[in-house]
């Protein structure tokens, strides 16, 4: 009896563990699928990020229900996830990020906005690693072109480093997001993917083999 309560104590240590960390997972798993289900209703949606645009870009940053509040001064913020384009044409596996920022504003309230950056080039989020940066002071930012295709305005080229995306009640159109802070949230990478990685690591070197990923990197390839 007492063997048994003895090797009870290490058995109970370890499921315990491993409830801990299915626990402290299911954060950035919720997140990984609330990213997958933000592009699949844009695609849904009558105007939608060109194909042109996603076909010609390396980068995206999906922020699902980032919270965008206005009194007097307004301020945002959000978790999401980002990937870039690997050599062979397929999306990376997700790095987690937060972004935050201030504005001015005359309009009090507050709103839930899903939020998508497109990216021109990689190098931009690979480099960033563990640090941050501002959108609009570090790289140009513009409210993207909304439609199926951008070959209906044969003017129109695509030429900002960043594109930005919201939708809103079920409203979608382009958005300025200049000023916001981009970061990468290493507490969520360390959770999901283990200790000891950079972003860029996560970016280049990733194999997620979880069906999260499986399917947010499915669904934004038919995007």
């Amino acid at each position: 009896m007492k063997t048994l309560k003895i090797l009870g104590i290490p058995l109970l240590l370890s499921l315990f563990i491993v409830f801990a960390s299915a626990t402290d997972v299911s954060k950035e798993t919720e997140r990984v699928d609330k990213a997958t289900n933000v592009i699949h209703d844009f695609a849904r949606m009558k105007e939608s990020i060109p194909h042109e645009l996603i076909a010609q870009y390396s980068g995206i940053v999906i922020i699902p229900e980032m919270i965008n509040a206005s009194f007097g001064i307004g301020g945002k913020r959000g978790k999401g996830i980002a990937m870039v384009k690997l050599d062979n044409g397929k999306w990376s596996d997700p790095v987690f990020v937060t972004i935050t920022g201030g504005s001015i504003g005359f309009q009090a309230g507050v709103q839930s906005v899903d939020l998508v950056l497109v990216f021109r080039h990689r190098g931009v989020l690979t480099k960033v690693k563990n640090g941050d940066f501002t959108i609009g002071g570090d790289i140009s930012a513009a409210a993207g072109p909304v439609g199926r295709s951008t070959s209906a305005n044969t003017d129109y080229k695509l030429k900002a480093e960043v594109y930005s995306y919201s939708r809103s009640r079920g409203l979608f159109a382009g958005i300025s997001i200049n000023g916001a802070n981009l970061s990468i949230d290493k507490s969520a990478d360390a959770a999901f993917y283990g200790s000891g990685f950079t972003s860029q690591d996560i970016f280049m070197n990733g194999k997620s083999t979880t069906e999260g990923v499986k399917t947010l990197k499915t669904t934004l390839a038919a995007l």
